[in-house]
């Protein structure tokens, strides 16, 4: 997988925002890809190191319009911390 198919995009969550200050960054990435994967892909497209990674998958949430039923889909987040004196340049 190349590092752009891994990396969905960075989550600009208010519990995202918090954990800035401890260098955690949030971001969606493909449900197939791996910690190893994941790292990599942060490494290469943003030009930092990363200590570690953490992944969750999100399930997806019930939906109703009217009468009918349906879901949203279950995605994949990874909780990034990059190495002391590394940082994400946000803007």
């Amino acid at each position: 997988m190349s590092a752009h198919s891994v990396l969905k995009s960075l989550l600009r969550t208010e519990k995202g925002t918090r954990d800035l200050s401890r260098g955690k960054y949030l971001f969606a990435v493909s449900p197939r890809a791996n910690k190893i994967e994941i790292k990599k892909a942060v490494e290469s497209v943003y030009k930092v190191k990363v200590r570690s990674v953490n992944t969750a998958v999100v399930p997806g949430k019930l939906k109703r319009v009217r009468v009918q039923i349906g879901h949203t889909p279950e995605w994949k987040k990874a909780v990034v911390t990059l190495k002391q004196g590394q940082k994400i340049d946000l803007a």
